[in-house]
């Protein structure tokens, strides 16, 4: 057993883990922060995105030990600090982004790295970008819809796919 101390959403968590640990594991189990979800086991899906150290990463490919030490925001740490849904999550409920909701957390996360990257993308680089997220409800329409939406374009001006 190792200890791993990170920092999630700006509170301290130290745990005890196995080396082969995965940080999706130490948050949902250890942080008790369960918006990370685990879809696929095989880092296909996406669901499970969360920013390490300010970059967007599949917390089911990463061991809990390479993150000691590391900043780590999840879908829970997105929010403002007020509580209310920052202007990204605002825009997935306003656009409809999201319908079951499971892959939500993890294009929430996707999308707040594309932003930061690219605070202007086109439909097409938003869909380039999401392409290792999985949605099985949506089509991605709305997703793209949302994003163009939180980045201050215009969400009416692309056309159904």
């Amino acid at each position: 057993m190792t200890d791993v101390t990170l920092t999630v959403n700006g509170t301290q968590v130290t745990a005890q883990v196995e080396g082969r640990t995965l940080l999706v594991d130490l948050l949902r189990e250890d942080a008790r922060l369960t918006g990370t979800h685990v879809g696929c086991d095989t880092s296909q899906c996406g669901a499970c995105v969360v920013h390490v150290n300010g970059e967007a990463v599949k917390s089911c490919t990463m061991f809990a030990v390479e993150a000691d030490g590391a900043e780590v925001t999840t879908i829970e740490g997105m929010a403002n600090a007020d509580g209310s849904l920052s202007t990204l999550q605002q825009a997935f409920q306003d656009h409809h982004g999201l319908q079951c909701g499971f892959c939500t957390p993890g294009m929430v996360m996707s999308a707040a790295a594309l932003l930061k990257e690219n605070p202007k993308p086109s439909a097409q680089e938003i869909r380039d970008y999401l392409e290792g997220n999985i949605c099985r409800c949506t089509g991605y329409h709305n997703i793209v819809k949302s994003i163009l939406a939180a980045s201050g374009q215009d969400a009416g001006a692309i056309a159904a796919e």
